[in-house]
């Protein structure tokens, strides 16, 4: 009878485990990453983390930093971008794969080139740590970027975060972002609002994008279920439901890196 009720336990443990992560799977990009970041707690060697961002200060989150000093990524001679890079040993194959082929992804569509670290002094250091989170743009020496093993290893999620730490924000922080989306901040969890400010942004001469990866969904820091986001002028229109990155999302990153 014992050993009965013992196995009964460990199927019920890994049906829960399975269920969880079928419902983590079926969430965008954006609501994975809400939920991933949701009530964490951080150690005191991490950053501090605005939604998925990271700074090195809190006072640091009220300027644009990656436009006031050299950001990028450096152009190597022959015209690619060379992004060094380790994944904490912590990750299992499996989720290695997926970082990798996150990162590869990038290889199809610009002159970006992520490699395995061996001497470089500035790379990305992708590890496990609370949460999902970046620097937006090139920080100098190893710069962390989070993927927390339980709920932030996918394709999405890697593209998304890779996209800060090339230099890009969250596409409903656009210059321009209040002619194609109403913020409903009356829906907004009290002490969120922050994550709904916009930033100078470049937009490399693209037109607003609702299918970019960079998106939030449409109840993002939603305190009572209610849209904290609106399409305008067509409240109708869809968005931040991409499972990876979109064609201006891939235009953007070109320009910018002159690919």
């Amino acid at each position: 009878m014992k050993v009965k009720c013992i196995l009964g336990l460990v199927v019920l443990v890994a049906f829960s485990a399975w269920a969880e992560e079928e419902v983590v799977k079926a969430l965008t990009a954006s609501e994975r990453i809400e939920r991933a970041n949701r009530d964490v707690v951080r150690s005191p060697d991490e950053p501090y983390v605005e939604d998925d961002v990271a700074y090195d200060s809190e006072a640091e989150r009220n300027a644009d930093p990656c436009t006031s000093y050299g950001c990028m990524w450096p152009r190597s001679g022959n015209g690619k971008v060379y992004i060094a890079y380790v994944i904490s040993s912590v990750y299992s194959s499996r989720e290695v794969s997926i970082i990798e082929r996150g990162l590869q992804s990038f290889h199809d569509v610009s002159c970006l080139r992520f490699v395995r670290r061996s001497d470089q002094r500035d790379y990305l250091n992708i590890q496990s740590l609370n949460g999902c989170y970046s620097y937006i743009g090139r920080r100098g020496n190893g710069q962390d970027l989070s993927l927390q093993r339980s709920g932030c290893v996918y394709h999405d999620t890697v593209q998304h975060e890779v996209l800060h730490a090339l230099g890009f924000h969250h596409e409903q922080k656009r210059s321009d972002r209040d002619q194609y989306i109403r913020v409903l901040l009356e829906n907004v969890t009290p002490g969120m609002e922050h994550n709904f400010d916009t930033v100078n942004t470049l937009n490399q001469g693209t037109t607003y994008d609702y299918g970019s990866v960079m998106h939030y969904s449409k109840y993002a820091f939603s305190k009572n279920n209610q849209p904290t986001l609106v399409a305008i002028p067509d409240p109708t229109v869809e968005f931040g439901r991409a499972t990876e990155m979109s064609a201006k999302d891939i235009i953007r990153l070109n320009r910018l890196y002159n690919c």
